[in-house]
């Protein structure tokens, strides 16, 4: 590394030519961000030994792909909608209509919907 120090009036500074400055700008930023990858992860990994269900990738691409929460977490549990039906004492159109999006189900109906799921009602709720 090519650095030289000069001392001015606030102090002694370092100089460097540009492409050494950008490349320690560029090892930082890889050096934050693998700190904030390792907190992700952390967090992750204490909610799933909290209870919280570990979601498979395509579920998870589903859900980022905007399908219906409901529907894809159904079929993630091999579910059909007459077992949440019976589960939840929602009648199974209701549970069609939350799924097709004809419903937007109530908060009561979808917390019902989410433990017949085994899941947590974040999941299934659009924000």
């Amino acid at each position: 590394m090519n650095v030289r120090f000069q001392k001015t009036a606030r102090g002694e500074v370092a100089i460097l030519p540009r492409k050494e400055y950008d490349v320690l700008v560029a090892k930082a930023a890889e050096a934050d961000e693998d700190r904030g990858t390792a907190r992700l992860v952390k967090v992750a990994r204490e909610a799933v030994a909290a209870g919280a269900p570990l979601l498979p990738k395509h579920v998870v691409d589903r859900l980022a792909a905007g399908d219906n929460p409901v529907r894809v977490l159904r079929e993630w549990r091999d579910k059909p909608q007459e077992y949440i039906s019976f589960k939840t004492g929602l009648s199974q159109g209701y549970i069609s209509d939350v799924e097709t999006g004809r419903r937007n189900g109530t908060a009561a109906a979808l917390r019902l919907i989410a433990d017949a799921l085994n899941v947590p009602l974040d999941l299934i709720v659009r924000g």
